[in-house]
């Protein structure tokens, strides 16, 4: 695959392993819901040996804490076990697009993080959902800051420019 036509793709999970006998795959999303899958219609499942196979979703459900997927065309054990490990990849432009303020994890990871003084924090280098709101992880010579993702904190986020500016509470720094 070129790699103009993998910059056009988003990682959104990976098969843990067949699950059953018909061609079901055990996966981990990293979605937030399941509709991402069902939206793009079909995924693309990238080996170890950098293939990529392109399937049709079929459908898609919960199970423990993690989603059996059925795809078309993989109907046994046997064409699924080759998956294993494999990563899943949608289409960027099939993904529901966003309001205004709202972005895409892939948008924000790699943002150069400065503070409103101009002085540089970081790289966010990681996002971790909460219950409440997300955090970003910043990453700066092997020191990692907790940035809470709430308006009262992230001033400006220039995804063309890669670049997030932010004004952090007192003592959000300080360790």
């Amino acid at each position: 695959m070129s790699k103009k036509r993998l910059r056009d793709l988003i990682l959104i999970g990976h098969v843990i392993r067949a699950h059953g006998l018909t061609g079901l795959l055990r996966i981990v999303s990293y979605a937030q819901s399941k509709e991402t899958f069902l939206q793009a219609g079909s995924v693309f499942l990238k080996t170890g040996q950098n293939e990529l196979h392109e399937a049709k979703v079929v459908s898609m459900q919960p199970h423990r804490s993690w989603y059996l997927l059925r795809l078309s065309g993989l109907d046994s054990v046997e064409q699924v076990e080759i998956f294993k490990g494999a990563e899943i990849l949608i289409r960027k432009d099939s993904l529901i697009k966003t309001g205004e303020d709202e972005f895409f994890w892939y948008e924000l990871l790699g943002l150069e993080v400065y503070l409103t003084t101009g002085e540089y924090l970081g790289a966010l280098k990681e996002i971790l959902p909460t219950g409440s709101n997300d955090v970003y992880v910043v990453e700066n010579q092997g020191k990692e800051f907790l940035i809470p993702a709430i308006h009262q904190v992230v001033k400006e986020i220039d995804i063309p420019q890669k670049r997030m500016v932010i004004s952090p509470m007192k003592g959000l720094l300080d360790l």
